[in-house]
């Protein structure tokens, strides 16, 4: 039975959608996006409605829960999905969900609460810290061609997000760890605040590879080598090493847990690695898929005879 919250949640995620993201009662006037997450335990998706803050070309949110006790469940969700979709307007785009740590979500709370002050006074009610969260939409996307007339065109967009993304992780992997290299003076080096943006956004990018690999190992792999016989062993072997780059992922997983305490020569070794195995299963499906499936249009039209 729906309680009186995800009656009120519905009946303004249908005034956002039918009004182009105008709604009206406490929030006329201000500042409102449709959050659609995973949900951490139950893998469906949810939508919340949520008030945000701009700060240049970011995106803030607050996991205020009206200044609860408890985090809310849709800061639960990013935490282990940070894969979101967001409608802002009539726009409609994912992004990557990253909770600011340290100085950096002190600061973007001041600026937050500077805003909108209400923030402050749900802080005041609570003594856990309310968590500041960030949209991103990471910087290679706008090379990405939006579009896609066939599948080859649409594999092609899936490979480059998950190169560029991969690049996005080493990037701040070396980031954070020249960040504690450079620290001088007695005691332990201060976190350089960067431990849950790598995290989440190598959480994201191994959601879409399993996402990618699942999808072809189930339907795209079996569909095509019925109709090319004669390329069911290259399917095989590319099948393969799907098992071998999710084995990586969990070795990787398995670092990113404690990424504070972990060696920095052995993460680097561990995602070059991965990187590696990854970067040469990508060149291997293209220069055998790409031809074949450039025949084939995107999205799937009906099958044949069906109008």
């Amino acid at each position: 039975m729906p309680t009186p919250t995800t009656s009120f949640n519905q009946a303004v995620i249908e005034e956002f959608r039918a009004n182009g993201g105008k709604v009206g009662g406490p929030f006329a006037g201000g500042s409102l996006l449709l959050l659609t997450t995973t949900g951490a335990k139950s893998g469906k998706e949810h939508t919340t409605p949520l008030g945000f803050v701009r700060d240049g070309g970011l995106l803030l949110l607050v996991g205020s829960n009206l200044g609860g006790p408890r985090h809310p469940d849709w800061y639960h969700n990013v935490l282990a999905h940070p894969t979101v979709g967001v409608e802002l307007g009539t726009e409609e785009f994912q992004a990557i969900a990253v909770p600011a740590e340290g100085e950096r979500r002190d600061r973007l709370f001041a600026r937050i609460t500077a805003v909108e002050p209400g923030y402050g006074d749900y802080q005041a009610r609570t003594s856990r810290t309310l968590p500041v969260v960030v949209l991103e939409r990471p910087a290679h996307e706008a090379a990405i061609p939006a579009q896609a007339g066939n599948f080859a065109e649409k594999m092609r967009q899936v490979h480059l997000w998950l190169r560029g993304q991969l690049r996005h992780v080493r990037d701040e992997t070396d980031a954070y760890f020249a960040a504690l290299a450079a620290h001088q003076g007695p005691g332990a080096a201060p976190e350089p605040g960067l431990g849950l943006q790598i995290r989440q956004h190598c959480l994201a990018f191994c959601d879409a590879l399993e996402f990618h690999h699942t999808s072809e190992d189930a339907h795209l792999f079996p569909t095509m080598a019925g109709y090319h016989p004669e390329l069911r062993e290259t399917f095989d072997r590319l099948a393969a090493e799907h098992r071998t780059v999710a084995r990586i992922q969990g070795e990787l997983a398995a670092l990113l847990a404690d990424v504070g305490g972990a060696d920095p020569e052995r993460f680097r070794t561990q995602l070059a690695r991965m990187s590696d195995e990854l970067i040469r299963h990508l060149d291997d499906e293209e220069e055998a898929l790409l031809p074949i499936l450039a025949e084939l249009p995107w999205p799937p039209g009906p099958p044949a005879g069906v109008r």
